[in-house]
């Protein structure tokens, strides 16, 4: 039945006595639930005039247990690691505070302080296409890429609003400077490579100044091409520039060929000349020392030496004439000695002399082939009347 019908005990449901004055104490209810609380943690104790002064002590214990646990839990939040290919950019209310390196770290958790992972190794490019206007007034189509990378986080997240766009920016800016200050045959031939290491140090100039915190690492430029509409004159241009240098490397490689044996055959002269000057200045110190040997034996004895000396040049000059002329007294107006025949005759016996065979042009006998002693003699006073003949006509 219910309790409070008739018969019912006249009890409440919570097990006190009759209800007289209406609903259950809120307080009583209240403290129940504590003890019970309390009871369960283990912490509480019994019941009585005290109770209700113990039940406040384990409520603030148990919001400082919890409230420890929350503050440990928000400290740990504060831990985080740092990769190799990143940076740690850590912000304290909002402001730039430090950069962290690689490994594990701790920072005041929010909202104290925040940490912002930058990638540094990370590689962006882009690419630049444009005609642009020479330093000799051409038109050329002009193809690069640009690389990128991080290199100053604090200053890639702070200092610039948007670095990829000031990267751009500055690119075609210096690209412009740099072409206009180039000529065209520099551009399309040997100067590609340098205008790239040109424009490269120029933006990374810019970029640094700008402080965008973003480092250049390459600039590849393409070849360089005329505009399509004059790529035919560009074309004959260019041939006649590699036909120009195809001439100059022929008349490098002849003058290599020719210098040389130019510089040796002058070599050669100097040589010749040299010994030239030797030789006459040897042969004048012989003839100087030959006449000064004569004069000393002129001195000692003038008749054999003058007779000596008419000796030797009647013989040089006679020796070089093949006809002479005598004026004899008594004899023919006119007499004729064929020397010419003579002296072929005398060479020809010597030379067969020296070859060992018998000259023929010699009477010989039939039995042995050797030169008559007859002829012989008969030659020798023959030269010997020839001679006296020619001392007397030259004495005369």
């Amino acid at each position: 039945m219910a309790w409070n019908e008739p018969g019912g005990g006249g009890k409440d449901p919570w097990g006190s006595g009759p209800n007289n004055s209406g609903p259950p104490d809120l307080d009583e209810i209240v403290r129940k639930l504590q003890e019970r609380v309390s009871g369960f943690l283990g912490g509480g104790r019994g019941g009585g005039a005290g109770g209700g002064g113990g039940g406040a002590d384990i409520s603030k214990r148990t919001i400082g247990i919890i409230a420890a646990v929350l503050v440990v839990i928000w400290l740990f939040t504060g831990i985080y690691i740092v990769d190799p290919a990143e940076r740690g950019v850590v912000m304290r209310f909002g402001a730039y505070a430090k950069t962290t390196e690689p490994g594990p770290h701790w920072h005041i958790p929010y909202p104290i302080e925040t940490v912002q992972l930058v990638n540094v190794d990370e590689i962006s490019s882009f690419s630049h296409k444009a005609a642009m206007l020479t330093k000799d007034e051409n038109i050329v189509d002009v193809e690069l890429t640009v690389q990128s990378r991080i290199q100053d986080a604090a200053n890639y997240l702070f200092q610039d609003q948007t670095p990829e766009k000031t990267l751009r920016d500055a690119t075609e800016t210096v690209v412009r400077k740099t072409i206009g200050g180039s000529k065209l045959d520099f551009i399309l031939t040997e100067g590609r490579s340098a205008v790239a290491a040109m424009i490269q140090e120029r933006v990374q100039n810019l970029m640094n100044e700008y402080k965008t915190g973003l480092l250049v690492t390459s600039v590849n430029m393409q070849p360089a091409k005329p505009p399509e509409p004059v790529k035919e004159a560009f074309d004959d241009a260019i041939k006649a520039r590699e036909d120009k240098e195809r001439l100059e490397n022929q008349a490098e490689a002849y003058a290599n060929e020719i210098l040389p044996q130019a510089r040796g055959e002058a070599a050669r002269a100097l040589a010749d000349a040299k010994a030239y000057r030797d030789r006459v200045i040897a042969e004048a110190e012989g003839q100087t020392s030959r006449f000064t040997a004569v004069l000393n034996e002129y001195g000692k004895a003038p008749e054999v030496t003058r007779e000596r000396l008419y000796l030797e040049t009647i013989e040089n000059v006679l020796g070089a004439n093949n006809t002479v002329l005598l004026d004899v007294p008594g004899g023919d107006s006119l007499m004729y000695l064929p020397l010419d025949q003579l002296m072929n005759k005398s060479k020809r016996g010597q030379a067969s002399h020296d070859n060992g065979r018998p000259d023929l042009s010699q009477p010989t006998t039939a039995s042995t082939g050797t030169p008559d002693p007859r002829s012989r003699t008969k030659s020798r006073e023959r030269r010997r009347r020839w001679w006296t003949i020619s001392k007397s006509s030259y004495c005369l």
